[in-house]
């Protein structure tokens, strides 16, 4: 957070936490099973704040990473799920006790990971038929050090985040996007066939399937920018002091023409190099500062501060579309902080009107040390 203007953004955090919501969700209880580096190990946690330390690699990160697997159905940091395995062993359990403030409604959500064998989700003892179902039951935001790659990194980091919020927001972007992705596999594959010669019949009925699905995803996103962009400003805004003008702009080759006249435009060009060249997996969102491109002329810390707009601008939009605040998961967060700011950070997350919060942290006594209001202190050493 090099050169990030922190009183601005606890401004901003102020005025957030004042916003009321019609309920709270939060994680009563996690058991772990041969998770990443646990065996077994249960945690209880606070409706509210919670405070995990340790040094590192004793695996603060993992814990919440385990917490964003049983929201999301995978991990936060991408891979196979046989990386959530623990090392010489072939089975993961992860067992999690979701509840609405007030103890009026739970959920008791079970992943079972096994090698070779099929990832299964439960709640309340129903396996689900497909784990996409579970995606958006249980809102959440993870603001990981890592992030800094939605800005300087590829366009598959920008389409990603994206994709993450309108997933929760929308299962119906989720089923289109699942569907797409499967379509564009096989259309792919047919282009790649070494048979020398091309089945336009089957190489045509991917085209029309793939029409509808990629005109709703490119609907919903160009929807969500829209959406996005007014919050992302007054954030980034209020986080520089205004120091510099902001802007996302989506780029879609679906907004110079409609899907289908792409696709046949550049039929021989997928011939010649085997793949899809065209469609919504080409998007991107380019951002800018002062009219100028983010990756290229951006400091590390106006890079920083660009990404944590992003993010708030991102729990603010899941919370407006869920009568549920979305979980906050917060690693390494205080990097680079020195007292006074740190002191502030957990002052305004404190405050009423945010869910439950988890924050990592090295040592082992400094949120304590600042926070006035009931949390939980898990040491992982």
């Amino acid at each position: 957070m090099m050169g990030l203007e922190l009183a601005n953004l606890f401004n901003l955090l102020n005025y957030w936490a004042k916003s009321s919501y019609l309920c709270r969700m939060y994680l009563q209880s996690i058991r772990l099973t041969q998770f990443k580096n646990y065996g077994q190990r249960k945690f209880d946690f606070n409706a509210r704040f919670n405070v995990v330390t340790g040094h590192n690699g004793v695996g603060k990160t993992n814990l919440l990473d385990a917490i964003y697997v049983l929201c999301m159905t995978k991990s936060f940091f991408g891979g196979t799920d046989r990386n959530i395995i623990r090392k010489e062993t072939d089975f993961a359990r992860l067992a999690g006790i979701f509840r609405m403030e007030g103890g009026m409604k739970q959920m008791d959500v079970v992943a079972k990971v096994i090698k070779q064998k099929k990832k299964t989700f439960e709640v309340n003892g129903k396996v689900y038929d497909r784990l996409l179902e579970h995606v958006g039951r249980l809102p959440v935001v993870m603001i990981a050090p890592d992030d800094t790659l939605i800005a300087t990194g590829g366009s598959e980091e920008r389409r990603k985040f994206a994709d993450n919020t309108l997933s929760q927001k929308n299962p119906a972007y989720l089923s289109a996007l699942v569907r797409y992705n499967r379509l564009l596999k096989q259309r792919n594959a047919l282009l790649k066939s070494k048979s020398g010669w091309l089945d336009m019949n089957l190489l045509q009925s991917y085209n029309d399937q793939l029409l509808e699905p990629a005109e709703y995803i490119f609907s919903a996103r160009k929807a969500w920018t829209d959406a996005l962009t007014p919050l992302f400003n007054e954030y980034y805004s209020l986080i520089s002091g205004a120091r510099e003008e902001v802007s996302i702009a989506y780029k879609s080759p679906l907004s110079q023409d409609a899907f289908s006249v792409l696709l046949d435009k550049s039929l021989e060009k997928d011939k010649i190099l085997e793949r899809t060249t065209v469609g919504i997996h080409r998007d991107d969102f380019v951002f800018f500062m002062e009219e100028m491109p983010l990756k290229r002329f951006a400091s590390q810390g106006q890079r920083k501060s660009f990404v944590i707009a992003l993010k708030l601008a991102q729990y603010q939009f899941l919370a407006q579309a869920s009568p549920e605040l979305p979980i906050l998961l917060m690693d390494d967060i205080f990097d680079k902080l020195d007292r006074e700011r740190v002191a502030n950070l957990v002052e305004v997350i404190g405050e009423s009107g945010f869910g439950q919060v988890f924050i990592t942290d090295t040592h082992p006594t400094r949120v304590s040390e600042l926070l006035d209001i009931p949390h939980q202190v898990i040491d992982i050493d």
